[in-house]
């Protein structure tokens, strides 16, 4: 992990586009997610009422976050945004993912077909790419967990849930208390 986050901080401190920084990333996680022996237990428990968000790492200076995702059987997110770039790295499990768009100012659709993430595979959000979507566990009965690494301190920042019609409702996420 320690590996991981140095890498980050390189890859960060040559000032990449964003295209170029998520593409010099996702091996780099893809690495980190295809062994399943390095997660804490700690983050990695499941929460009875919703899905938890461990803090792995978040950058002192705010440019990024590593975080661990673990979903109970039946979990979902609301739809939501992120408003920042972000890779999701699938540990253990798998998710589904289905994405959004504004087809007018009141009309959000979903855009494309659901995605299914399986252990070892990376996918990307960002404004830039499309960064509203719906997540939920897609392992009946089972813990899944994915790995993001975002371009801010995820927890922190405020971004948005929509209703069904495209309204959107501030939040901010903060952190789950590793167990």
């Amino acid at each position: 992990m320690q590996r991981f986050i140095a890498s980050i901080e390189a890859l960060i401190d040559r000032g990449l586009r964003e295209s170029e920084l998520l593409a010099e990333l996702r091996p780099l996680l893809a690495e980190l997610v295809a062994r399943d022996d390095w997660l804490p237990s700690s983050h990695a428990q499941a929460g009875a009422d919703r899905y938890r968000q461990y803090p792995l790492h978040v950058d002192a200076q705010g440019r990024f976050s590593v975080v661990s995702f673990v979903w109970g059987p039946g979990q979902a997110t609301p739809v939501h945004d992120h408003t920042v770039w972000g890779l999701i790295g699938m540990l253990r499990g798998a998710e589904d993912s289905q994405g959004y768009r504004f087809k007018g100012p009141h009309e959000l659709v979903p855009d494309g077909p659901p995605v299914r993430l399986s252990p070892g595979q990376v996918e990307a959000v960002s404004p830039r790419l499309g960064d509203i979507h719906r997540v939920h566990n897609a392992v009946e009965g089972q813990v899944s967990i994915s790995i993001h690494v975002y371009g801010a301190d995820i927890g922190r920042i405020e971004r948005s849930t929509y209703d069904a019609d495209g309204t959107p409702h501030r939040f901010v996420s903060g952190y789950s208390a590793p167990g």
